[in-house]
């Protein structure tokens, strides 16, 4: 194995991201079941200024509002894993517009005492379950960006490693025949640099989709990702250093070959 660059490093970030994307699906499908048991009262008649708060199924938690125990239930299923509330700076009503809409978190504020109608159940699960898709679809791109960082991290490392081990061997011990060699290989490891920078490159460009209405475009993932990374590109960072360091590598093979010339 080379050294530790930023495409290891930005393997690390990811892997804990896909790890916290996974216990935030864990925490979304909790909270649809608990919402799924919650059974709404009735839609109250036009005009009436009263809400009516709904009653609780069997299997729900018993005692307050079924609005009220949709709010808990969200506080202590997704709220702990929204991205947005990592720190916990938002407040409830703040955080449930974020992961579920403005009007789902209007509705079900405590100042609202509204009832919990099919409608509002509908919503709050319709909201719900399309989180859940966004939240799934940034998993699968995280899972390609993963292969995509072992593919690049395989090629320097193998580079890099290779390099190591040539240093260990002065150029003025190699005749001119091994010289030409590790310039020829130093010149196949620029070449294949670039390559994965091409391949990287088409791979920003392009993105992962879990239907017509959800997708993430994997530009998007690098200042989310990496946003406390020196840049939010390890990849291309890496392999365009290390591109940089065989090329002085072949500049030093070049001198002593046209001295054994």
């Amino acid at each position: 194995m080379g050294a530790q660059t930023r495409i290891h490093d930005a393997r690390d970030r990811v892997e804990d991201e896909r790890e916290a994307i996974e216990a935030k699906l864990d925490a979304v499908d909790r909270f649809v079941d608990r919402v799924e048991n919650c059974q709404p009262g009735p839609t109250p008649a036009a005009g009436s200024v009263t809400a009516t708060a709904g009653t609780l199924s069997r299997d729900s938690p018993s005692g307050g509002d079924t609005c009220e125990v949709v709010r808990e239930a969200f506080a202590e299923t997704i709220r702990p894993h929204s991205l947005d509330d990592v720190e916990e700076r938002e407040s409830l009503p703040e955080t449930i517009q974020t992961e579920l809409s403005g009007s789902v978190a209007v509705a079900l504020a405590p100042t609202m005492n509204t009832s919990f109608t099919p409608e509002l159940k509908q919503a709050v699960l319709s909201e719900a379950r399309t989180r859940r898709a966004e939240t799934e679809t940034l998993g699968k791109a995280l899972q390609r960006e993963a292969t995509q960082l072992a593919d690049a991290a395989a090629v320097v490392d193998e580079i890099t490693g290779w390099i190591v081990t040539a240093d260990e061997t002065p150029l003025s011990d190699l005749g001119f025949e091994a010289l030409r060699a590790r310039h020829e290989r130093l010149d196949t490891y620029r070449e294949r640099c670039e390559t994965v920078a091409m391949w990287r490159q088409s791979f920003l460009d392009g993105a992962t989709n879990n239907g017509p209405e959800v997708g993430v475009t994997h530009r998007s993932l690098g200042p989310y990702l990496y946003q406390d990374f020196p840049t939010d590109h390890p990849v291309l960072t890496t392999v365009a250093r290390l591109a940089d360091t065989c090329g002085d590598c072949q500049r030093a093979v070049r001198d002593h070959l046209v001295r054994r010339a």
